[in-house]
């Protein structure tokens, strides 16, 4: 299970709207005779993928996989179908399918006589698919705030000078997570004050984002600003009393539901989705994050921290109306690697945690 694990988590963010999947398949005597994860959909599913590699070693045999098998057809076939055609004598996964339509795969696996067990190391699993399972349980894409800063979480310097705090490795690492998530999103002042492209550089080869600017007032915006030069998709996300506001060009409109004059974050998400966006990577600025953070909105936090210390100037979130220690946001680190010089944070809200956020 930890290498279909590992499959899985191989394809996060590029499956489209379909779960990252990975699947082993044992012979009789649970000798490993094939893998494989589901690329993209409208493509095998794992399931396939690993019994093509098998062939008639399977039957017999185990299938472990990281998702319960679908029992529905789509594009492809159902997986229930496939194992008891290979003849699988036993599947053993690790995350119940929640949906309606595919769920129940185990049941009828069952139905057939194949011995099936749930549940082997459902919380990694779900990690490796927490894109699709935000999805699908709370309709909307999961959100990763991602930052940059030095060790004393300052983001730029008095004078606003940032380039660069963190290393070029850091730097890469960052624009690879950028082509594992459907759409970057900064705020309005991050483009005045920066005017970033949010494309993917640096030596990383990916997919490009679509760029999501949130801004109450488009005409504030510069219409020279490098998210309209018309390499990748750029949309604007405006508050519905703002929808009659002119669109500059190189941009899309998306008006959505608002809170004290500015976009509501969960209306921001829930439209987002509906415009095939699974996946949101925030990456400015620090007002922006923290009317997603407030609004429950963010599941995973990653930062990278700088051995540099400034002792002045911006930190990476804004005001939550916090006051007291005790009622701070507690989250969960799950992962701390070094990246170059620099060390790659990532946190997740912890059970406690009244957010809405992944549960750690």
């Amino acid at each position: 299970m930890r290498r279909a694990v590992e499959l899985s988590a191989g394809r996060l963010g590029l499956t489209g709207a379909n779960p990252t999947v990975g699947c082993v398949v044992l012979d009789e005597r649970l000798r490993v005779v094939g893998e494989g994860s589901h690329l993209h959909d409208g493509e095998p599913h794992a399931e396939v993928v690993a019994l093509a590699a098998a062939g008639d070693r399977a039957r017999g045999g185990t299938a472990v996989v990281t998702l319960e098998p679908c029992s529905h057809t789509g594009r492809t076939g159902p997986c229930t179908e496939a194992l008891r055609v290979a003849g699988v004598a036993r599947v053993v996964y690790a995350v119940t399918d929640p949906t309606p339509g595919a769920a129940g795969g185990g049941a009828v696996l069952g139905a057939a006589g194949v011995v099936v067990e749930g549940g082997l190391l459902a919380a990694e699993a779900a990690w490796a698919n927490r894109y699709w399972l935000a999805n699908v349980t709370r309709f909307r894409p999961w959100v990763t705030w991602k930052f940059g800063a030095t060790l004393d979480g300052r983001i730029a310097a008095a004078d606003g000078s940032s380039r660069w705090i963190t290393s070029a490795a850091a730097r890469a690492d960052a624009h690879l997570l950028r082509t594992r998530h459907d759409a970057v999103l900064v705020g309005a002042g991050t483009v005045r004050t920066d005017d970033p492209h949010l494309g993917v550089r640096h030596g990383v080869a990916g997919p490009a984002p679509v760029r999501v600017v949130v801004t109450s007032d488009p005409a504030r915006l510069p219409a020279t600003a490098k998210v309209f030069d018309g390499s990748a998709r750029t949309v604007l996300a405006l508050p519905e009393q703002a929808a009659a506001a002119a669109v500059p060009p190189g941009a899309e409109l998306l008006t959505v539901g608002s809170t004290d004059g500015q976009v509501d974050p969960r209306a921001l998400l829930s439209g987002l989705l509906d415009l095939g966006i699974r996946s949101v990577l925030v990456e400015g600025g620090p007002h922006t994050a923290a009317r997603l953070l407030a609004g429950g909105c963010v599941d995973e936090a990653v930062g990278y921290l700088a051995p540099a210390l400034l002792g002045a100037g911006p930190a990476p979130l804004g005001g939550l109306g916090i006051g007291t220690v005790g009622a701070a946001l507690r989250w969960t680190f799950p992962a701390a690697d070094p990246v170059g010089p620099d060390l790659r944070l990532s946190a997740v809200p912890s059970v406690t945690d009244a957010t809405g956020g992944w549960a750690a």
